[in-house]
């Protein structure tokens, strides 16, 4: 007897749910996506309980007559596409036909849709047809899932409280709202408004309706293209940054997208404006020729391949890294940021205030409203403070020391406020400059050792700085074999640091040496620049004179970009005049 059958559909469709439903936000976004696709303008996601108990999809779309509504639920049913090559070509959000069948599957579903010619009631359980009538004629689809993982029990366990699935599935329509900001998306959880977007087809309103004012008031406006990426959107400034990637959200052909080389563009963007461990609110929208983007290499869609990719991370690299450049910035000290998304931290505060009488507030029903006009300009409100930009204006700026606090602030003013500027950071700022100016000109003096420095290391270690050995002579060191696994430096370039000459040496090798995989000689240069910049600056609680203030400021306003040390910390932060008048309550507004 054959070993080998062919599975029934219904098994079928069970493992394939296993791959597209792995929890409640995967339904709701399988089931938005097709309302985007049926060109919806405003579509409704009510929530019971996160979505463990029920989750309903409300839209205004084309709907589907009868016989489309039948076919919907038939595994790799699809309108999307009809021949090989349309794989090649695909502009839809969905286009396998698993979704609905695979969601059917494990669960009990109620659809209602119309056309507007005719209507369709279907009411399927674990994959079985209960019912199919008539229905009303409201354009568009109403689509119920209850009873998920009813008959998969070793699913259903893995679902995750109710917290979390709230969660992931706010998180999934904040960025769908990113991506399709001319949609109204409402979300509801427990008959409570959670989410609710305008449509107004801005992408700033959009993130200001989704973070709140003190977010989209710090985002920077971008655009770039080439022969084959458009590229828009907005990123914050570097004082807004977050301890995890969830706020990049990035877009290709307005489909939410998981990319690591589009996030390594991003994040080496921001090289030397931020700590490594933090990372940047940032909205990433890219328009390229479908034949580009292969979407058909995981259920979810949202694994990509992108053709042309090193063109594509220079376009996102540069555009990010000129528009932080010119729009470099001081951070006001009074200024507190907030984020009004709902966050892991605070969605069990939305889940208990939702018991209580008092409904909860929209982003759009807060006391401020903006209105953006129909050329996408933001009113006022929405606009960076003028009085914290100085872009390149920044040489201009006069600073004069008054004293030093802890013996680590320098304390500063001229007629627009007081600035606190972090000493160590400013000299790391300065240093950095410098470093890198040298290395990048390669015009180095060498001054030759009267002790000559020995480096002993392993044999592996040995040989692989023996193979990159032109490195060092390159910086202007003077170095050559000495004995068993072993180096000696008889010079060195005139920028390091006098008396730390061996500790200098002994980094910049070892940083060689940390790149034995993957060497780039960008980031060694940069690595060794932050590295000596670092460990030659003065410190905190290093009492300086006021000579010494005077000529670390002058040497800071003539960086090129005086407003973060090299791991992105601020340099200097403004108490403006009527920053101070208020908090003296000399003004009273």
């Amino acid at each position: 007897m054959s070993k080998i059958h062919v599975m029934s559909e219904e098994l079928a469709n069970k493992i394939a749910a296993g791959e597209v439903v792995e929890k409640c936000s995967s339904i709701v976004k399988e089931l938005v996506e097709n309302s985007i696709d049926a060109k919806a303008t405003n579509i409704k996601i009510n929530l019971l309980k996160g979505g463990l108990d029920s989750i309903n999809v409300i839209d205004d779309g084309e709907g589907m007559d009868t016989e489309d509504a039948h076919l919907a639920f038939y595994r790799h049913a699809t309108s999307k596409i009809t021949h090989d090559d349309d794989l090649f070509f695909i502009n839809t959000m969905g286009f396998r036909g698993e979704a609905l069948p695979s969601i059917a599957s494990v669960s009990e579903v109620e659809l209602k849709t119309s056309n507007g010619i005719s209507s369709t009631y279907i009411h399927i359980k674990g994959g079985e047809t209960l019912e199919e009538r008539a229905g009303d004629l409201r354009v568009g689809t109403d689509i119920t899932i209850t009873n998920l993982f009813y008959n998969t029990p070793a699913r259903l366990k893995y679902l995750k409280a109710e917290n979390t699935e709230l969660y992931n599935s706010l998180n999934l329509i904040e960025k769908l709202s990113f991506a399709h900001p001319d949609i109204k998306f409402t979300l509801t959880n427990n008959a409570k408004v959670l989410l609710k977007t305008s449509g107004s087809g801005n992408l700033l309103k959009t993130i200001h309706e989704i973070y709140g004012l003190n977010i989209s008031n710090k985002m920077l406006e971008f655009a770039a293209s080439n022969n084959d990426f458009d590229i828009y959107g907005y990123i914050c400034k570097p004082e807004i940054l977050r301890s995890n990637r969830n706020d990049i959200a990035t877009f290709v052909n307005d489909r939410i997208v998981r990319n690591a080389e589009i996030n390594r563009a991003i994040n080496d963007a921001y090289y030397t404006y931020k700590p490594e461990s933090k990372y940047p609110v940032v909205i990433l929208k890219i328009n390229a020729d479908p034949t580009l983007v292969d979407v058909n290499i995981h259920p979810t869609k949202q694994d990509i391949k992108l053709s042309k990719m090193n063109d594509l991370y220079d376009l996102i690299y540069t555009t990010i890294k000129d528009t932080l450049y010119n729009n470099l910035l001081i951070p006001n000290a009074l200024k507190e940021e907030s984020v009004n998304i709902i966050k892991d931290s605070v969605i069990a505060d939305i889940v208990n205030n939702m018991t209580k009488d008092e409904p909860i507030k929209t982003q759009t029903e807060l006391d401020f409203k903006i209105e953006v006009d129909e050329d996408k300009k933001a009113t006022p409100e929405l606009k960076a403070s003028t009085d914290l930009v100085v872009n390149r204006e920044m040489k201009s700026l006069v600073l004069y020391p008054v004293g030093v606090a802890h013996g680590t602030y320098i304390i500063a003013e001229n007629d627009e406020g007081v600035y606190l500027i972090d000493q160590h950071a400013a000299q790391e700022r300065i240093n950095y400059e410098k470093y890198m100016k040298a290395l990048r000109e390669r015009k180095f003096a060498t001054s030759n050792l009267l002790i000559p420095i020995t480096i002993e290391l392993t044999t592996s270690d040995y040989l692989y700085l023996k193979e990159h050995l032109n490195l060092l002579t390159d910086m202007g060191f003077i170095i050559e074999e000495f004995g068993v696994n072993t180096f000696v430096v008889k010079g060195h370039p005139t920028w390091l640091l006098e008396g730390h000459e061996e500790e200098s040496v002994r980094k910049i090798i070892d940083l060689i040496l940390g790149g034995l995989n993957h060497f780039d000689p960008v980031k060694f240069n940069e690595s060794i620049a932050i590295t000596l910049a670092c460990k030659m600056s003065i410190k905190a609680n290093y009492h300086i004179t006021h000579e010494e203030q005077e000529e670390l400021l002058k040497e800071l306003v003539l960086c090129d970009n005086p407003y973060n040390c090299p791991h992105g910390r601020p340099t200097i932060i403004k108490f403006s005049i009527y920053d101070l008048e208020r908090m003296f309550k000399r003004v009273m507004n």
